[in-house]
Order: structure tokens, then C-alpha cells, then sequence
């Protein structure tokens, strides 16, 4: 009986620790720790990457030599994305903590712009389905997403990618991709947002 009380403490202990975000310090070492460890198996971290071996998987090398490779060694980044987005599904779903939300300055700089519907992590005003059949939902969205993935590709890698494995190998276009992101983000919530808002 006592070792069954011990047990469901423990359970509750763990299951609580996990209900809780985690701070930067615990963070950040783990996912350096990701990091030595794909490159002590020599493996590259993107998650662009993926759509590659995606594609490739289903016969797109047929039709383009760029898909035409050998994609089962690359298969593990498939596994990793698949998990990363279910993993995302039962965070959202059974353990996201009611602490977490979205900054009150970053929530009165949106509302000045005129989003106003801040509930969520991400704005319904902007992601939110009915959003995506305005002109500002179509810039957001559909203009956003495809500038994210061809500038992936232009790069040779996403911010993952780039700022996580490419750093990591020392490579010098992974620094100055890794700057080219942040000026753009810079310049993106500073200039570019307001005036899109603003459609």
C-alpha cells in the first residue's frame, strides 16, 4: 500500500513538472544537448529538410533531380517533424499550464495596431480560419508562407536548421543566414507588420 502511494506521488510530481513551462535554463541545455548529440552521429538538424525527403519518399525524383537521392537515410527527419506536431497536439490539448500567455506589452502593441482578439498564443485576428479569406489573412498566411518556404530554400536551410546544426559545425553561411533572420524579423515587427495590419 505505501509503495502504491509512493508511486502515485511520484506520477502526480512528474506529471506536474511537465504541466509546467520549462525555463530557458532547462531548456536551452537540452536542446544543445540535441545538437551534439546529431552531430555525433552525423546528422544535420532542418526541418525544411523535410519537405525534401518528403517529396523524394513519394516519387517526386522521378519528375526533378533534386529529389532523386537516397531519402531512407534522411527518413529519421520525417519521424522527428511527425513527432514534433503530435507532440504539439497533446501539449495543446492535455497539458498547456493556464499561465501561459502572450506578453502584456507585445498584447497592447498588437491591440494599437488593431488586432484585438489576443486570447490565444497566436491571434485569432491574424490565424484564426475566418482570417484567412481577407485581404490581410491571405498576406499573412498564404504570401508569409510561401516567402518562409522559398526563403528556406534560397537559404539552404531554415532557422532550425541554420541556427542550430549550422552553427554548431562552425559554418560561416549559417552565421550570416542566422543574422539575415534576425535583421528580417527586426524589420518585419518594426516596419513591415504595422503596414500590413493596416490593409
Amino acid at each position: 500500500m505505501k509503495n502504491s502511494w509512493f508511486y502515485n506521488q511520484n506520477n502526480q510530481i512528474v506529471l506536474e513538472l511537465i504541466k509546467q513551462p520549462w525555463a530557458w535554463y532547462i531548456a536551452g541545455p537540452l536542446l544543445a544537448l540535441v545538437a551534439i548529440a546529431l552531430l555525433f552521429f552525423g546528422k544535420s538538424f532542418g526541418v525544411s529538410a523535410t519537405l525534401r525527403t518528403t517529396c523524394a519518399a513519394l516519387g517526386a525524383g522521378k519528375k526533378t533531380s533534386f529529389f532523386h537521392y537516397n531519402w531512407k537515410a534522411d527518413r529519421w527527419n520525417i519521424l522527428f517533424v511527425i513527432g514534433a506536431i503530435v507532440g504539439g497536439m497533446i501539449a495543446s490539448q492535455f497539458l498547456m499550464h493556464p499561465t501561459v500567455s502572450v506578453s502584456p506589452d507585445t498584447v497592447q502593441d498588437l491591440q494599437k495596431m488593431g488586432v484585438q482578439d489576443v486570447s490565444g498564443l497566436a491571434p485569432a485576428d491574424l490565424f484564426g480560419w475566418q482570417a484567412l479569406f481577407s485581404l490581410k489573412g491571405m498576406v499573412v498566411l498564404v504570401l508569409g508562407g510561401f516567402l518562409i518556404g522559398f526563403g528556406a530554400r534560397y537559404a539552404g536551410g531554415c532557422t532550425s536548421g541554420h541556427a542550430i546544426s549550422g552553427l554548431s559545425n562552425l559554418q560561416l553561411p549559417s552565421l550570416i543566414a542566422v543574422i539575415g533572420f534576425f535583421v528580417g524579423g527586426l524589420l518585419m515587427t518594426h516596419y513591415l507588420l504595422p503596414l500590413i495590419l493596416q490593409l
